[in-house]
């Protein structure tokens, strides 16, 4: 088999040599993954986030996998905006649980201006325990990056969730460029982007490759790439998506990698569904981020305890990670 491999890392990648990689034999591409992950990161080193709703449900879209969309009868209780003291709280506990990063995530379509000054006094807040800080707050207008860059932002996050073609049958209340368009101003801004996709919506692997090469197409790729495996939520239009098979998720993982080296793959949402063996090979496959606490946004995640015996076993260990360009 013709290795698909560009002659250079960081080329651009086409969905074809995308796809052919998801081809491969699995432990060909676990091996492939591996070696390049350790061409840029130390092997057994994982960076912790912690996420935190700081505004919960309500939101005007209508993304399909979504308990906090207004569209949906997820049984999800529509809650204010946390107050400063609560946020700095949960971010204190989970620095002292290891977490490197905080991430805080609010059911918007965009943010106001009101809305943005208050989020800005959390970022000061969370910047000044010493923390990396990130959030998510849906489609930024034109001048509000730099904003939040001047506040001390480390990283937006704005996933493209699916690929362009797939999008649609997804969310419909935006368009795929409205996405795009903010990454853009997170870029220009001079915050470092996070940005990834969920699988297992019903899309097919020529999806998860073109979603891929996407990501790897954005000048320059993603700081940090979370992959979410769908939580089927009743009320919401997925809730009974057939599951993807465990093994295509690691391949997932796998590709990701090696199709942006130098970014930091996080295993996302789905890890507390997933046994620990599968958990093993996607760290096998290039993923070195995590989110650590019980809670992601609205859903369930492994806990504490569990992940450090998970570590313990591996012989993992949390820290900051930084690329090398070797």
């Amino acid at each position: 088999m013709k290795d698909p491999t560009p002659p250079i890392e960081q080329a651009r990648w086409s969905v074809e040599q995308v796809a052919a990689l998801f081809e491969r034999p699995f432990n060909d591409l676990l091996f492939q993954a591996q070696s390049v992950h350790r061409r840029h990161f130390e092997p057994n080193a994982v960076q912790i986030s912690t996420l935190l709703s700081i505004k919960t449900g309500g939101c005007p879209e209508n993304c399909g996998y979504c308990s906090q969309s207004a569209h949906h009868k997820s049984g999800l209780q529509r809650e204010p905006l946390m107050s400063r003291e609560r946020v700095l709280d949960a971010a204190s506990k989970a620095q002292r649980a290891g977490a490197t990063r905080f991430c805080m995530g609010a059911a918007w379509r965009g943010p106001n201006d009101s809305e943005l000054q208050q989020v800005i006094e959390l970022v000061k807040g969370v910047r000044g325990l010493g923390m990396e800080t990130c959030v998510t707050l849906g489609m930024l207008r034109p001048g509000q990056a730099e904003q939040l860059r001047d506040a001390g932002l480390d990283y937006y996050n704005h996933n493209l969730d699916t690929a362009r073609d797939f999008y649609g049958a997804i969310v419909t209340t935006h368009h795929y460029q409205d996405r795009l368009d903010t990454l853009e101003r997170v870029r220009k801004a001079g915050v470092k982007v996070c940005c990834g996709g969920i699988v297992g919506m019903g899309e097919s692997r020529t999806h998860r490759a073109s979603l891929i090469a996407e990501l790897a197409s954005l000048d320059p790729p993603p700081e940090s790439v979370p992959i979410n495996l769908l939580v089927p939520i009743d009320g919401t239009p997925l809730s009974h998506t057939e599951p993807l098979d465990p093994i295509e998720f690691v391949r997932t993982i796998a590709v990701a990698r090696i199709a942006m080296p130098t970014s930091v793959v996080r295993l996302s949402a789905g890890r507390s569904s997933m046994p620990d063996a599968v958990q093993a090979l996607c760290f096998l496959a290039g993923a070195n981020s995590i989110f650590y606490g019980d809670r992601l946004l609205t859903t369930g995640n492994p806990s504490t305890d569990s992940d450090r015996q998970l570590f313990e076993r591996l012989g993992l260990h949390a820290t900051e990670l930084k690329a090398s360009a070797s």
